[in-house]
């Protein structure tokens, strides 16, 4: 039995578990009390890369899951999007795999990390806008369709581009690339 829990133990990475763990707190609360996408949004985007880098993809994938729910439930998100949600997910998902691959993939950890950066962006954008379109159009009223597809269309190319300089600034810091 002791056997079992030191070789738990040793495997799980504290330091990456502590880094998660600050990470994921951010992106929990920070959308009760920043209500604009342009700040929110480049910092959620910033602490999905920081946590690729910093905890790996699995924590990262996590996390994906959460900036949303806790949007729509702070009132960033408005309600009418709710059935957005899970494309945010996978759009969330889309920036952290992207990324990652392009990193691991390009043998200069500069290029692959904003090649990986900007195809995530603007891989999340194009999946984002053309979901939204389609589901806003079923679900909701065309006036308001044009503007929930306005907020879900190249502000998130934007705010994940954002979220990417800073991402790299703070990973520059740390030297972690």
């Amino acid at each position: 039995m002791d056997y079992q829990r030191e070789a738990t133990a040793a495997r799980v990475d504290v330091k990456a578990m502590a880094n998660f763990l600050v990470l994921a707190s951010v992106a929990a609360v920070l959308p009760f009390f920043i209500h604009s996408q342009w700040i929110t949004g480049p910092i959620v985007n910033a602490i999905l890369i920081l946590t690729l880098f910093l905890a790996g993809i699995r924590s990262a994938l996590v996390l994906a899951l959460i900036p949303s729910v806790v949007a729509l439930s702070s009132g960033l998100l408005p309600a009418v999007l709710a059935p957005a949600v899970p494309f945010i997910m996978i759009a969330n998902a889309i920036l952290v795999f992207t990324a990652d691959w392009f990193y691991r993939n390009f043998k200069d950890d500069v290029r692959g990390y904003w090649l990986g950066v900007g195809a995530g962006a603007l891989l999340k954008f194009l999946f984002l806008f053309t979901s939204v379109k389609i589901i806003s159009g079923l679900l909701i009223k065309q006036e308001l369709a044009l503007k929930v597809a306005e907020m879900m269309g190249w502000p998130q190319l934007t705010t994940a581009l954002t979220g990417g300089i800073i991402a790299w600034l703070i990973l520059r810091w740390l030297k972690r690339i």
